[in-house]
């Protein structure tokens, strides 16, 4: 069975040198199956092909109209999570909203800590069980953060306070953020706010 990102590379056929391929418009991706149903999965940051090449979703609005791959990836990224921890966070519920069948989420959004690259220094509890919607939530929040440099605010939310620890600019931690670990961040606002 051939997978959404080879189906890709066969239609965009990047250049093998380089990694560049042509703009792929939104009609061709749906001749070959490859549309954005869920939000481009496929072509994702997190995607087996984002960890090869350098994928740049082309947006009208908020809809992805095309892709293209700007070259390969200089330190592909590859946080593998090992089978053992997997197994044991999906057995849970969703951090967030309580669910059955989440999916293995990591809680740094960054993705920039050296430790996670190595199956054997990484813990349980680098990771936290999130419903498919939470996670495609917390990956928003967390493109936005990188962007901008600017925290999620939980008082978006509800809260009173946006961060449980840090404050609202991204200084080397997401610990403190509601996505980096929801249950904890609920904790913290029990004890600290919640008097």
């Amino acid at each position: 069975m051939t997978s959404k990102a080879d189906t890709f590379l066969k239609l965009a056929k990047p250049n093998k040198e380089t990694g560049f391929s042509r703009v792929v418009s939104l009609s061709e991706l749906r001749r070959v199956g490859l549309g954005f149903g869920n939000g481009g999965s496929w072509c994702r940051d997190s995607s087996s092909l984002a960890r090869r090449y350098n994928v740049e979703r082309i947006k009208e609005g908020n809809r992805i109209v095309a892709v293209k791959l700007n070259g390969y990836k200089k330190a592909p990224l590859n946080k593998p999570i090992p089978a053992k921890i997997r197994r044991k966070v999906v057995k849970g519920r969703c951090a967030v909203l309580a669910t059955g069948k989440p999916e293995c989420d990591h809680k740094d959004g960054r993705l920039d800590d050296p430790r996670l690259t190595d199956p054997k220094a990484v813990r349980l509890a680098d990771f936290q069980p999130l419903s498919k919607a939470a996670n495609n939530a917390k990956r928003q929040h967390c493109r936005k953060c990188r962007e901008t440099g600017k925290r999620f605010d939980a008082r978006r939310l509800g809260y009173s306070k946006g961060q449980w620890a840090g404050n609202g600019r991204y200084m080397g931690t997401c610990v403190g953020c509601y996505w980096h670990d929801p249950r904890r961040f609920n904790r913290e606002a029990s004890k600290a706010w919640g008097k």
